[in-house]
């Protein structure tokens, strides 16, 4: 049971994460789910385990975290786009 709710907290992570960057409408859900659960790991791994938590996570650290990869992700992804496109 808690694998379920790390998905879905993860998820929604990912998701406030892509709307944070704007970046939420070329992501899908599973992208969303995978940027909410690295971007969690990234966030306490830099930041500490603070504040509210769900299922395990620390929501302000894991929001973080998850905006720093989807920043990352997208300008890796547009940089292979122009290179392609030469």
């Amino acid at each position: 049971m808690h694998l379920i709710w790390a998905l879905i907290i993860g998820a929604i992570i990912g998701a406030i994460a892509g709307a944070l960057t704007s970046k939420g409408q070329a992501m899908g859900w599973v992208a969303n789910i995978v940027a909410g659960l690295v971007g969690s790991w990234v966030g306490e791994s830099l930041l500490g385990h603070w504040g509210p938590s769900l299922a395990g996570m620390a929501l302000i650290p894991s929001i973080i975290g998850a905006v720093i990869v989807v920043v990352i992700v997208s300008w890796v992804m547009s940089a292979m786009n122009k290179k392609n496109s030469f």
